[in-house]
């Protein structure tokens, strides 16, 4: 059974959001991979992980970077894990046919976006049928994470 993370974003966009996430994976010597919906949002989001904190090294790749096996977090639009990571983060509404193989998914998503709340529900009721453990959690004023179910 996979435990899925949904991450409720109302404060912050996920060019804030998805670093601490990824800064917590690393800390804990996992590996991700971050599945989002097109190459050209893969291009932006490794883009900005090296540039979003200059005080900051998050390690990172995608298709262009090569050496799949080597990064500690994979950057795709491809369901795919070449990495070996056990954590899926899901961006931009995708949802793996993979997840079950993942110890981790967190499915990261604009609460600010009506269309993107109702697909969340969708994927949540999906996990939930499937037998996955759940968690919800949204962002609080300080900016971290606050679990509500």
């Amino acid at each position: 059974m996979t435990e899925v993370r949904f991450y409720h974003l109302q404060r912050r966009t996920l060019e804030q959001a998805l670093p601490k996430i990824l800064e917590k994976v690393v800390e804990r010597g996992w590996r991700a991979v971050v599945l989002a919906a097109s190459p050209e949002r893969v291009d932006a989001l490794n883009q900005h992980l090296w540039t979003y904190d200059p005080a900051s090294f998050l390690p990172h790749g995608a298709a262009r970077d090569g050496f799949a096996d080597k990064q500690p977090i994979w950057l795709t639009a491809e369901d795919e894990n070449p990495n070996g990571a056990g954590v899926l983060v899901q961006v931009d509404g995708v949802m793996s046919e993979r997840a079950a193989t993942y110890d981790l998914v967190c499915d990261i998503f604009d609460g600010n976006d009506e269309e993107a709340v109702l697909a969340a529900r969708d994927r949540w009721k999906a996990f939930k049928a499937a037998g996955h453990a759940l968690t919800y959690w949204q962002q609080t004023d300080r900016g971290g994470w606050e679990k509500k179910a």
